[in-house]
């Protein structure tokens, strides 16, 4: 027994492994008490980062933003403790408002709230009859006009069919109609720039008014929308130059395989 006890040895402890282990145990203790400290802080401040339209300018502002939050929240989240800060919901306030695609927000160093607004991007404006004032963006979506900015974009007017969310659905609709051809319009670098209003007459055909000329263009419906904007094209690049701009008041699509023009 005694002998047993004399020749008995101590295992050999793995130092390396042993030293891994109290390293992770020392990170994982730092990374929690840095995180209970993060959360068990305040914001300090709140930036807020609106990215600009293509052509550079805002529909909303910095002050549009806080007074969002100030609405939902009931104070300007300066001061709140980090682990109350819904962060999740506040995007979610932010994305209800008209001019917002999307929002992003975090907290960064310092404790200070980030967030970032993505607009959305206006591509036409709509006057009706019926007194609707407003902007769809390039998914369709309604845009109340901005006290900030007026957007430079293709204008509608006339006999419109009202907004409602699945226009875009809706089997026979004047809206959707324009709402279509402007998409059409945009795609080409020509007819972008060229063609600033479309009207819906009473009769409900489509008709077209450039930047430069006197004449308008009658389009009727958008069905061989295509066809239409080719003959037009064709016809502004051969006829028009020895025509001249002035000469002719109503160029007429209508019609298949053929422009008619009245002076």
């Amino acid at each position: 027994m005694l002998s047993d006890l004399l020749s008995f040895q101590m295992p050999r402890l793995r130092y390396g492994r042993l030293s891994w282990f109290l390293f992770l145990l020392i990170t994982g203790m730092i990374l929690v008490s840095a995180v209970s400290n993060k959360r068990n802080s305040f914001a300090e401040s709140t930036i807020i980062e609106i990215v600009p339209l293509e052509d550079g300018d805002k529909m909303l502002t910095d002050k549009d933003v806080r007074q969002t939050l100030l609405r939902a929240f009931g104070n300007t989240l300066e001061g709140t403790e980090i682990a109350s800060l819904e962060v999740e919901r506040i995007e979610r306030v932010l994305e209800e408002d008209p001019f917002v695609l999307d929002a992003e927000t975090y907290v960064g160093q310092n404790n200070i709230l980030h967030v970032r607004i993505q607009q959305r991007e206006p591509i036409l404006r709509v006057l009706d009859n019926n007194g609707g004032n407003y902007y769809l963006d390039a998914a369709g979506a309604k845009m109340p006009t901005s006290r900030n900015y007026a957007a430079r974009v293709l204008v509608a007017t006339g006999n419109l069919a009202p907004y409602s969310p699945d226009f875009q659905e809706k089997r026979r609709n004047t809206l959707k109609d324009v709402f279509k051809l402007t998409k059409e319009l945009l795609a080409d670098d020509t007819w972008a720039s060229f063609i600033q209003q479309v009207h819906v007459n009473n009769a409900n055909e489509i008709v077209l008014v450039p930047l430069i000329g006197d004449q308008k263009i009658l389009l009727g419906s958008v069905r061989n929308l295509e066809e239409k904007l080719n003959k037009l094209k064709i016809f502004y690049q051969e006829g028009m130059p020895y025509a001249g701009w002035r000469k002719y008041k109503t160029i007429n699509l209508k019609y298949s395989g053929q422009v008619v023009c009245r002076k």
